[in-house]
């Protein structure tokens, strides 16, 4: 197999093109505007739709296709009336840190919008996953997460009442839950981390501000405490087209 000499690491081999050598015309267009997109920079506009479809001579639905994948992979984005390159997306670490400092390190402003804060007692799924005893008071908090301003993900915690009795009064749900829990002498031990691939259900995606066919990354967590007791069980989703993941593995 021949890889042409400029072949990125991490590009798909031989462009993504199949070994029967067939490209499907949206691919090729949708290929010629990933390279527009490389020229343009960051907030750059692209052509319409019309201007593109006689530029490469094809049907406008061709390009919508073709930039509708870009889209969903985060390389364009809508604004308006109007579709533009979006920016880099953000990098997490795969790690106990929080969500606050991984945007931070990347030189973005991290906030989240409260949607809301309650206590119930615990279910017993809850109680089974977590270590929790059934019945007891929990608290649900859910924000929306932004990185400048924009909305990028939303996350559900839940955390024994026991352990943080006054959240509702104490806790500013604007900032870092993590700092929150080591102002409180509270610090983690080790932690069961599992991610998936789902969409958002209407609910979500009115939250997250995106449409419903946009692919999510779900992670799930359930944190312990120093002293192996349960500290948090956290489900958040983060925007596809915005986040990437990273690990640190020792062999």
């Amino acid at each position: 197999m021949d890889y042409p000499n400029d072949q990125a690491p991490g590009a798909p081999v031989r462009s993504g093109i199949p070994e029967h050598g067939r490209v499907p015309k949206y691919y090729a267009v949708k290929a010629r505007i990933d390279r527009l997109v490389a020229d343009l920079g960051e907030g750059g506009a692209i052509p319409t739709e019309r201007d593109l479809a006689e530029r490469y001579e094809v049907a406008r639905e061709t390009v919508r296709q073709a930039v509708r994948e870009l889209v969903l992979e985060g390389k364009l984005r809508r604004q308006g009336r109007g579709t533009v390159v979006a920016g880099p997306k953000l990098e997490q670490p795969l790690s106990l840190a929080s969500y606050t400092e991984g945007v931070r390190r990347q030189g973005r402003t991290p906030g989240r919008t409260l949607v809301t804060l309650d206590r119930f007692p615990c279910p017993e799924a809850l109680a089974a996953e977590t270590g929790l005893t059934r019945g007891e008071p929990v608290w649900h908090l859910e924000r929306v997460l932004l990185a400048d301003d924009e909305r990028v993900g939303l996350e559900s915690t839940y955390v024994s009442v026991a352990l943080l009795p006054d959240l509702d009064t104490a806790f500013d749900p604007d900032s870092s839950f993590y700092a929150h829990l080591a102002a409180r002498g509270l610090a983690f031990g080790d932690a069961d981390e599992r991610i998936e691939t789902v969409l958002a259900t209407p609910r979500e995606a009115l939250l997250i501000g995106t449409p419903p066919a946009l692919p999510m990354l779900l992670i799930h967590r359930v944190s312990r405490g120093t002293d192996g007791r349960p500290l948090e069980r956290v489900r958040t989703l983060y925007r596809g087209d915005r986040f990437s993941f990273s690990a640190h593995l020792n062999g």
